[in-house]
C-alpha cells in the first residue's frame, strides 16, 4: 500500500508543472463561481454567507474531482507509462492496489483544497470567524471512503472502453454532483431528483462541510452514518466491478490497447 502511495507522489513530482497549472485553473473557476453572490443585490452579511457556501460547494467538487480523477486514471496512468502488464501481473492484490490509489489520492485531495480555500478566501476577502475546520475535515475523511468506493466502479470504464472510459468517468462525477447541491440547496431540486440525491455521498459531505465552515457546528451523525453506510458498500461493490472489468478487458485483449 505505501509502495502504490509512494509511485503516485513520484508520478505527481515529475507532472508537478501540469498541476500547478490545473490548480490555477482550478483556482480561477472557482472565483468565477463565488463572484456571482457579488452580483446579487443582498445585505454584506448575507453576501458574505452566499460566498461561503458557493465556496464550500466549488472545494467539495474540486476535492472530489481529484479522487476521482486519480482513481478513475488508475488505469490511464499504467497506459501512459508502459507499466500496465507489469502492475497487472505483479504478486500485488487489486484491492490493495486500488486503496493505494485512493489514500494517495485522498491525500493530496485535502492538501490541494485547503490551498484552494484558502487562495479563494485570502483574494476575496471573506470572512468565517466560527469555521470549524476540524470536523469539516473530519467530515471530508469520512467521505472520502464513499468516493473511493465509486471511484473504483468508475475505474473499471477505462478498461472495458479504452476510447472514452475516462471520459465516462467524468460524466459520472458530474451526474452525481447535480442532485448533491453544489451551488444550491438540494430542496429546490425535483422529487425524483431529491429523491437520488440521498444516495449521494456528496450531499451529506456538503451539507456537513456548510455547517462546519458558516455556522461552526460540530460532526452531526444525521451527516456521517450515511457516509459510512455508503461506504461500507461502495468499497466491496467497487472492488467486485472492477474485478469483473479487469477479467473482461484480459480475456477480450484490451488491457493494453489505448484505442
Amino acid at each position: 500500500l505505501g509502495g502504490v502511495v509512494e509511485r503516485n507522489l513520484y508520478l505527481t513530482k515529475r507532472y508537478l508543472l501540469w498541476d500547478v497549472a490545473f490548480l490555477l485553473w482550478t483556482i480561477a473557476n472557482t472565483l468565477t463561481i463565488v463572484f456571482i453572490a457579488r452580483a446579487v443585490s443582498i445585505p454584506p452579511a448575507q453576501q458574505n454567507e452566499l460566498e461561503t457556501r458557493l465556496l464550500v460547494g466549488g472545494v467539495i467538487w474540486a476535492f472530489l474531482g481529484i479522487i476521482f480523477e486519480i482513481v478513475t486514471e488508475t488505469v490511464a496512468w499504467e497506459r501512459w507509462e508502459g507499466t500496465i502488464e507489469y502492475t497487472f501481473m505483479a504478486p500485488l492484490s487489486r484491492p490493495v492496489h486500488l486503496l493505494g490509489m485512493g489514500v494517495y489520492a485522498v491525500i493530496y485531495g485535502i492538501l490541494r483544497a485547503g490551498i484552494l480555500f484558502a487562495a479563494v478566501v485570502a483574494f476575496i476577502g471573506i470572512q468565517i470567524p466560527n469555521a470549524n475546520y476540524t470536523a469539516a475535515l473530519a467530515l471530508l475523511a469520512i467521505a472520502s471512503v464513499s468516493f473511493i468506493g465509486i471511484g473504483m466502479m468508475t475505474a473499471v470504464l477505462p478498461l472495458i472502453s479504452p476510447e472514452k472510459g475516462t471520459q465516462l468517468g467524468f460524466i459520472a462525477q458530474g451526474l452525481m454532483l447535480v442532485v448533491s447541491g453544489v451551488y444550491y440547496p438540494v430542496s429546490v431540486l425535483p422529487n425524483w431528483m431529491q429523491t437520488l440525491a440521498k444516495f449521494s455521498p456528496a450531499t451529506y459531505a456538503l451539507r456537513g462541510c456548510r455547517a462546519s465552515i458558516i455556522d461552526g457546528a460540530g460532526l452531526a451523525w444525521a451527516d456521517v452514518w450515511p457516509l459510512l453506510l455508503i461506504g461500507v458498500v461502495s468499497i466491496p461493490l467497487g472492488l467486485a466491478i472492477f474485478h469483473r472489468g479487469e477479467r473482461y478487458a484480459k480475456q477480450h485483449g484490451k488491457l493494453k490497447r489505448s484505442g
